[in-house]
């Protein structure tokens, strides 16, 4: 084996299957590469010093040898196993759901860095009492939409292009009501909303949406919602991607049922 086609990638498992006797083909979100599938040669021996790195949802840095044709793992160390997810079946739900959209978005070739961020913190997010499951996930689907260009905007009226959703807290100043029009994919504001609908929006809601929008992924979850904001929200999202992201995916229905 030449040194010279030893790699290191730094990401997290999202699926892992058994492939002949002992091996495993896993697929992995990785910083340096983006989605990578690659062989772990002997993971289901026993006493295996890669058998952590055939298991979904964990977290660590890889060493592994680039052939011709496939990728295999050689070595493995493990920073994070996410076991308080691990412990609850409905927040193993939960993940399951985040790492198949990952799967299915994420892109060989390409920096997937953050897409990465977003998921290990998302997941880590899943065990803080202050966050529901059903919050994460609306934030992790919000900012989804965001990495691949498909958000809805939040920063504009759509029709006219006014602005002014927002005040420094002076008294004489009031924004304009927001309202968010599924047809035209983003904001109106009142004077447009009169004339082309829409539904309007708390400023806590029109907060929460430009926050997942710019916030750094660090600082992602450091907003709460009150229920029924959180129910608004989480219902023009739902409606948004099924409108516009054109994929139901398999995990879904046990988050829905």
């Amino acid at each position: 084996m030449s040194l010279d086609n030893t790699i290191t990638l730094t990401g997290l498992i999202l699926t892992s299957k058994n492939v002949g006797d002992y091996d495993k083909w896993v697929t992995i979100l990785t910083r340096e590469r983006g989605r990578v599938g690659a062989f772990v040669r002997g993971a289901r021996r026993p006493k295996s010093r890669v058998v952590a790195a055939g298991n979904p949802m964990v977290y660590g840095t890889f060493t592994a040898y680039e052939g011709r044709d496939s990728i295999s793992i050689t070595g493995c160390d493990i920073s994070e196993f996410f076991s308080h997810i691990k412990n609850d079946i409905d927040l193993v739900w939960y993940a399951t759901y985040f790492m198949e959209v990952a799967d299915f978005y994420g892109r060989e070739h390409i920096d997937e860095s953050e897409r990465l961020r977003l998921l290990y913190r998302s997941l880590l997010a899943l065990g803080e009492e202050e966050f529901s499951p059903a919050f994460v996930r609306m934030v992790y689907e919000f900012r989804t939409m965001v990495i691949n260009g498909d958000a809805p905007n939040v920063f504009e009226c759509m029709n006219c292009g006014k602005r002014e959703f927002w005040t420094d807290g002076g008294e004489d100043e009031k924004p304009l009501a927001p309202y968010f029009s599924m047809n035209h994919r983003g904001l109106l504001c009142e004077n447009c909303a009169k004339e082309l609908g829409g539904e309007e929006l708390s400023q806590a809601v029109l907060y929460a949406m430009y926050h997942m929008s710019v916030a750094s992924i660090e600082k992602l979850f450091t907003f709460v919602l009150k229920d029924a904001s959180l129910d608004k929200l989480c219902s023009i999202i739902l409606r948004y991607r099924h409108r516009y992201m054109d994929h139901t995916f398999n995990s879904e229905r046990f988050l829905d049922n």
